[in-house]
């Protein structure tokens, strides 16, 4: 199982000594997002500054681009990294795409999947000499004219991941795409029952098989060593969970384990600001259903045990930041063997 971490700074500057400490860490992956900042920039500059981790954007929103930006900017990554950038897509949510992107939204799973095509047929002129002729129901790309080819790419072309949660956008995953992320409000239960049947359900589309597919998942994790530092863990884990669990996308995982009624109160909370009454709805058994708890010595059996036959990547979604020490611990139960 690879172990990935985020970028965490936002500041440009910072960048590549923060990349060159998670390479020295033996992280196997270095992960961006796309927050106040550009998702692309960071991981530019990571590529330049170290030498073996993969670089992926998880994610950057696909619906505030088109097919070619996303394509050439995929491109020029895996150039600059020599063959270690995973273009991660997402979807966003219609009032940001409409509000703040000013960009079209509309059937965001057939839209998803048409953008991988139209990305892979303009990599496909590229790399390969293919004429690009793509015409969709929301994009059409039909012109390239040499000035604007880069050619073939030595190191070959991006991985495509998509992130989602339900099983529509699941499936197009499994269909069209290379990997799938996880979204961290997710559980075991969730992943057997839905997530996994999903992306089978899309690989059998396309001819491939869970071999031919990675999944990476950010896992909620508490890395404690006394029972007063869980507990104070825990309930820094409460409002996250609340915020999740609030989202009405979401309730299908809420549903999967009977507790679906939860959303709409969570949600009305929300709405008045009231975040210590939605963190006091997350129960001890929701936290230890939705989080991987243990000291650093445990957190890597008992991830493995969870999700080790679902998820080949793994991040750490934690309340905390990990010391030097603890990060040490944590990835040797990973690496052992």
């Amino acid at each position: 199982m690879f172990v990935d971490a985020g970028l965490t700074t936002t500041d440009l500057h910072a960048v590549p000594e923060a990349a060159r400490t998670i390479e020295r860490a033996g992280y196997d992956g270095i992960y961006s997002f796309e927050g106040a900042h550009d998702g692309f920039f960071p991981l530019l500059l990571a590529a330049e500054h170290t030498e073996r981790v993969q670089l992926t954007t998880a994610v950057v929103i696909a619906f505030a681009r088109n097919p070619m930006t996303l394509a050439q900017s995929a491109y020029d990554l895996q150039l600059a990294s020599r063959g270690r950038f995973n273009l991660g897509l997402g979807t966003q949510i219609k009032p940001h795409i409409e509000r703040r992107f000013s960009m079209e939204w509309s059937k965001p799973v057939e839209r998803m999947r048409e953008l991988v095509l139209a990305i892979r047929a303009i990599w496909a002129r590229w790399h390969e000499g293919t004429k690009l002729d793509f015409r969709g129901d929301f994009y059409s790309h039909t012109l390239m004219t040499p000035f604007f080819d880069p050619g073939p790419n030595p190191y070959g072309l991006p991985r495509v991941f998509l992130g989602g949660v339900g099983p529509r956008m699941t499936e197009v995953a499994g269909e069209v795409a290379d990997g799938f992320m996880i979204h961290p409000f997710s559980t075991e239960k969730f992943m057997r029952e839905t997530t996994v049947p999903a992306l089978e359900r899309g690989l059998a589309k396309s001819g491939r098989t869970r071999s031919d597919f990675e999944v990476s998942f950010p896992t909620m994790v508490i890395v404690a060593e006394s029972d007063e530092e869980l507990a104070s863990r825990r309930n820094e884990m409460r409002p996250r969970l609340a915020f999740y669990g609030s989202t009405p996308a979401y309730k299908i995982v809420l549903d999967a384990h009977g507790w679906g009624n939860l959303q709409p109160e969570l949600n009305r909370l929300s709405k008045t600001g009231d975040w210590k009454a939605m963190a006091s709805l997350i129960t001890d058994e929701i936290v230890d259903t939705f989080v991987v708890s243990g000291t650093p010595e445990q957190i890597a059996p008992r991830l493995t045990e969870r999700f080790g036959g679902i998820t080949q990547r793994v991040s750490f979604d934690t309340p905390d930041r990990l010391g030097h020490e603890r990060v040490e611990r944590v990835l040797a139960g990973f690496h052992a063997g």
